[in-house]
């Protein structure tokens, strides 16, 4: 029975595990589910599809699983993936789960509330974040790709050295969120810009195709309407 992954274009992890079942050519069935509509919303949603109510998540027959890097874990194992994306050497598949890990509190929390304050609760509400309060949460932002940029890219191309791996896919899609609201993360990082492009180019053509929805936005620089 094929794998059937939940998920919406808008989300970051959404996108990370789009792009990584691709690459390993793990075959799926693509199920979007319009987050704008609210369907996730629902009573019937919740009982049938997913308890927790948000995306991305699986169902692989019976088995039904959220969280993508639990995800990305599960169908690692179940297919026995050995690669550069997420490899079974203990130290390497170590030093991947550990970016996985930090970024839950850090590059995932600040940009995804950035993104939300600025754009997203706004058009949903009618009314703006306080600046005072909006500014704390660019500072954040900008503290936690300062990290990004001096430590986790400190030795080497991808943040876990010399090469790529899923942590890279799902650092790069948090960090493109934020373009929605009209913020260029690249900006002034030098460094952040150079992995984010060999990001994109390692990961094409499913990267374009994840990011659709968000450059549309993007390019209307923050001003776009759901």
């Amino acid at each position: 029975m094929t794998l059937k992954l939940y998920f919406d274009f808008l989300s970051q992890p959404s996108r990370a595990l789009y792009i990584f079942l691709k690459i390993n050519k793990i075959p799926f069935e693509a199920c979007q589910v319009a987050l704008r509509k609210g369907v996730h919303l629902t009573e019937e949603f919740q009982k049938d599809f997913n308890r927790f109510q948000r995306v991305p998540f699986i169902h692989d027959g019976q088995f039904r699983l959220a969280e993508s890097v639990a995800i990305v874990r599960y169908v690692s194992t179940k297919h026995s993936l050995d690669n550069n994306w997420y490899p079974k050497n203990l130290t390497e598949q170590a030093q991947v789960d550990e970016y996985l890990e930090w970024q839950h509190n850090n590059t995932r929390a600040f940009c995804a509330m950035y993104f939300q304050k600025k754009w997203l609760i706004p058009i949903l509400t009618g009314k703006p974040t306080d600046p005072d309060q909006l500014q704390k949460y660019e500072d954040n932002m900008d503290s936690c790709l300062h990290t990004v940029e001096t430590i986790w890219l400190a030795n080497g191309p991808y943040i876990t050295g010399n090469r790529i791996s899923v942590a890279d896919i799902f650092a790069a899609c948090e960090i493109e969120q934020p373009r929605a609201a009209g913020y260029d993360p690249t900006e002034g990082r030098p460094v952040l810009k150079a992995w984010l492009e060999r990001v994109r180019k390692e990961c094409s053509p499913y990267y374009e195709e994840a990011h659709t929805v968000l450059n549309k936005l993007a390019a209307q620089g923050g001003k776009a309407k759901l």
